[in-house]
């Protein structure tokens, strides 16, 4: 049993740590949207999973990384407004993987586990695919992060600046899509997203530089995952949403904080 909940904090922790730099740029881009999309596609790469006999979490993180390469090019084509286009992607996707799984009744699936985590099933092989994917991440931030926060400022300047902008927002997109990939597992679909944004927007509160305001979400992600699964393990709550009330929790508290 202790081993469970070990595995299942590792788990969390690891996520978190990503999820507090990578939310700082989606809440300084307003990509929140953007997240949620990428969130619902998750779905049809479980569904394709299934229907493939292929490893789950390859087949998210594949499913991931072509949609956002898909959005990338039809924003570029700028035919619809960014705002429409995603809530159709987004909205679109997670009905056919709905639909998808509907049509395979000799596949037993729990659909709630996998809309809202199941923190407390994580394996030991889950663990590693979340800390390799994650310092994966890590890496590639602290590598783009002075261009990122450049064309997060200013993007014309960025530009002028010798910014490959459409590379740098690609290698963004992308590196979100292989978090929310690993992540569905910690808080599920549909409430990925929370744990991108409200860890970021807690730490905007505090923190007066990019770089404390990545660590802060960080922690603060981390803090919420530590809470949240107490919560979940003594008052047999759903860890998913546990984590996330307690991100939700964290924030409503910083707004006390004075300006």
């Amino acid at each position: 049993m202790i081993d469970v909940l070990l595995y299942a904090l590792l788990a969390g922790l690891g996520v978190a740590a990503v999820t507090g730099p990578l939310g700082a740029f989606i809440v300084w881009r307003r990509m929140a949207y953007f997240g949620d999309t990428l969130a619902h596609s998750s779905l049809l790469g479980v569904a394709l999973a299934l229907l493939l006999s292929v490893n789950l979490t390859l087949s998210v993180v594949v499913i991931c990384l072509l949609l956002a390469l898909l959005l990338v090019m039809l924003q570029q084509q700028q035919t619809l407004a960014s705002d429409t286009l995603l809530g159709i992607l987004s909205h679109s996707s997670l009905a056919i993987g709905l639909v998808a799984m509907a049509l395979m009744p000799d596949v037993r699936i729990d659909l709630m586990s996998l809309l809202f985590g199941d923190l407390l099933t994580v394996t030991p092989r889950d663990v590693i695919t979340i800390y390799l994917i994650g310092t994966i991440a890590i890496g590639l931030i602290i590598w783009l992060w002075k261009p990122l926060l450049t064309m997060t400022i200013h993007e014309e300047l960025a530009r002028v600046e010798g910014v490959p902008v459409t590379a740098v927002r690609t290698a963004l997109m992308l590196i979100i899509a292989l978090e929310i990939a690993i992540a569905m597992k910690v808080v599920g679909v549909l409430l990925i997203t929370a744990l991108l944004v409200i860890p970021a927007a807690t730490a905007r509160r505090f923190a007066n530089t990019p770089e404390k305001m990545a660590i802060y979400a960080s922690l603060t992600g981390s803090l919420a995952v530590l809470i949240g699964l107490s919560a979940s393990w003594f008052a047999d709550t759903p860890a998913g949403p546990s984590i996330v009330l307690s991100a939700a929790i964290l924030f409503a508290l910083s707004l006390l904080k004075r300006e």
